[in-house]
């Protein structure tokens, strides 16, 4: 595992003064440095410690991922090393195992697919991917069974995961505890996994593997079976680059809890570089989402003469369907819905 620098303690970043970073400000990554800054690690299982003082000190320390980050690795969260090894091996056996001409088959097609695969090879984004609908039902390419296999266990798994932080967030932003789970009706919740493959180098067309964005949703968590590459811009506009330890997930908060937050909490722009690469990387992200038909406006606590409303309502399906895309896309509208 990559090692981090020693910590360089960030100013608190308070819901009055955190600004967004516009995507046409971004310095392009190539021409600046990211830094091994340290990354906050919470402690899944210390969430619901049955001692108080454990507790109180992890949702302390949670609460300050995710007001000064808005990202932080999540660690004893439950999910079996093996599980989350055998979703990476299906994953490279789907790449690896079937013909180019057989992954055409997940191409794309109409708005209402479930599955979709593509290549891209040029100046601007350099990967391979493959996206499906993870949740509220399952969908996978029937080959490789062992991809079908393990990501549905992998899916399964998570969900705990997924409630378990919808509690802990609802009750450090002074919510009930079951808030955010039936604000976003996470029980038919649209997760959409991505699965990525970024080349060497040398097989690379340019240095970015995929360029700078936000995600939307509640939050993205995301693994991967080499470190090296994902650099996150940090609030006070600084890349920074993630090394995620062994089996441990990078959990980054999406632009729909940005709004319900009234922009409190940020969703980052993130990026891939592919410049470095010596061997070929493959990551999973999966995007978790409110169900398709919730509308999603910002919170009334979180509005106020000093804090005025900043976001826009829409559903989510609404959201993804923004700019001509399709839900399977699960791209950002993030700054139409801006105020």
């Amino acid at each position: 595992m990559a090692q981090t620098s020693p910590v360089h303690t960030q100013e608190t970043c308070e819901h009055t003064n955190i600004t967004s970073v516009p995507f046409s400000n971004i310095i392009p990554m190539d021409s600046v440095l990211a830094v091994d800054e340290e990354i906050p690690t919470i402690d899944f299982l210390m969430l619901f410690s049955d001692d108080p003082i454990q507790q109180s000190k992890a949702l302390d320390n949670l609460s300050n991922a995710c007001n000064e980050y808005g990202f932080f690795y999540l660690v004893n969260h439950g999910v079996p090393d093996s599980v989350i090894e055998g979703a990476l091996e299906g994953i490279a056996d789907f790449f690896e195992v079937t013909k180019e001409e057989e992954r055409k088959e997940c191409v794309k097609n109409n708005p209402t697919d479930r599955i979709m695969w593509g290549l891209n090879s040029h100046a601007g984004e350099n990967r391979e991917y493959l996206k499906v609908v993870a949740h509220p039902q399952f969908h996978c390419p029937a080959k490789p069974a062992s991809l079908s296999e393990a990501l549905e266990e992998y899916i399964k798994r998570f969900q705990d995961v997924k409630i378990g932080l919808a509690r802990a967030i609802s009750k450090i932003l002074g919510f009930e505890e079951l808030y955010i789970e039936k604000f976003f009706n996470l029980k038919s919740g649209f997760d959409v996994s991505a699965m990525n493959v970024y080349p060497p180098n040398f097989q690379s067309k340019g240095s970015i593997g995929v360029p700078s964005h936000t995600d939307p949703g509640f939050f993205v968590s995301l693994v991967q079976d080499v470190n090296g590459g994902l650099r996150v811009l940090s609030h006070k506009g600084k890349w920074i680059n993630v090394f995620i330890p062994r089996n441990a997930f990078l959990i980054q908060i999406g632009d729909h809890l940005e709004i319900l937050t009234n922009g409190k909490y940020k969703s980052h722009i993130h990026q891939v570089v592919v410049d470095n690469n010596k061997v070929r990387r493959i990551s999973l992200a999966t995007l978790h989402g409110p169900s398709l038909d919730t509308l999603v406006i910002p919170a009334t606590k979180f509005v106020d003469h000093f804090h005025p409303l900043g976001y826009r309502g829409m559903t989510y399906k609404e959201s993804l369907e923004a700019n001509g895309h399709h839900e399977i896309e699960v791209q950002s509208c993030l700054e139409q819905l801006r105020l």
